[in-house]
């Protein structure tokens, strides 16, 4: 059994200059995984697209899903240390990775790297919209034009590429999860940007469960809160990293390995009749949702 109680409950001082970050550069480095559980193969035979699969949570559930039984496609921008550890840990377990890096704000990448799942796995049944970038910037005014597209074409953009692609293949049984946030719910006075494209997934995620019901594909989220992710020392100063997810309930930040089995419930069939819906995970936090 994972011991939570040794955590970390703070972080050394430290920053990033290019986003979305590295895994390897962090200091201390993310919990990924749990030994301790068993797969059981809730998701025997199933091929699933995790888009940031190469580190942070996304990492986290590519692993979660092969232990599952399930066969994984990450895509991930340009790390590429990270995503092979990732591919490496999957291996270890006798599991099958596809590595696909490329920019989701890019149409076309979005129908390439759906092609080369089909190509490779031949299906698709589960598709997990996790990856993001964020900015901190104290004001409105701060926030460039250049800026606010490239939050939305990550976050927002490259999600509906991408599940318009997924669609051509998705069946009766098949599933989508997006990746949304605490700040969808609570709003962040720093991640204004940021914040406005969580809140626009989340309602992508029931519109579009809502859309897609009678097709049999369900469609769900996982907010988190604060976790310790190579997004934070590549989007914030070292100050602000190393008090990351103290003011939380819990009095830390959350780890990449305590959201995976949501994500691996909400990917299963015993969430057969849960459509629409948020799993909060999030260290105690009331969102009010």
């Amino acid at each position: 059994m994972m011991n939570c109680d040794n955590f970390p409950r703070s972080f050394p001082p430290q920053k990033q200059d290019v986003q979305p970050g590295i895994e390897e550069k962090m200091n201390p480095k993310p919990i990924y995984k749990d030994d301790s559980i068993i797969g059981a193969n809730k998701l025997k035979g199933k091929v699933a697209v995790i888009t940031g699969g190469d580190s942070g949570i996304g990492r986290a559930v590519s692993i979660a899903f092969a232990r599952e039984g399930a066969k994984v496609a990450i895509i991930y921008l340009n790390e590429h240390e990270d995503a092979n550890k990732t591919k490496a840990e999957i291996e270890n377990m006798n599991g099958e990775c596809l590595m696909i890096p490329g920019d989701i704000g890019d149409p076309v990448f979005c129908a390439s790297a759906i092609t080369q799942v089909i190509n490779k796995f031949k299906t698709i049944n589960i598709l997990v919209n996790n990856a993001a970038e964020q900015h901190v910037s104290n004001s409105l005014e701060e926030i460039t034009n250049e800026q606010f597209e490239r939050t939305f074409k990550t976050n927002v953009y490259g999600p509906f590429y991408l599940t318009r692609e997924a669609l051509k293949y998705l069946k009766k049984g098949d599933c989508i999860i997006n990746t949304t946030s605490i700040t969808a719910y609570k709003g962040n006075k720093k991640l204004i940007d940021y914040s406005m494209t969580k809140g626009a997934l989340t309602t992508f995620t029931r519109s579009l469960a809502l859309n897609l019901a009678g097709r049999g594909i369900r469609v769900n989220a996982v907010a988190p809160g604060p976790v310790w992710t190579p997004l934070i020392p590549s989007s914030d100063n070292p100050e602000a990293v190393s008090q990351f997810g103290v003011q939380n309930p819990s009095g830390r930040a959350g780890q990449p390995v305590e959201l995976a089995e949501s994500y691996v419930f909400l990917a299963s069939d015993v969430a057969s009749y849960i459509n629409g819906e948020t799993i909060h995970v999030n260290g105690g936090e009331i969102t009010n949702s």
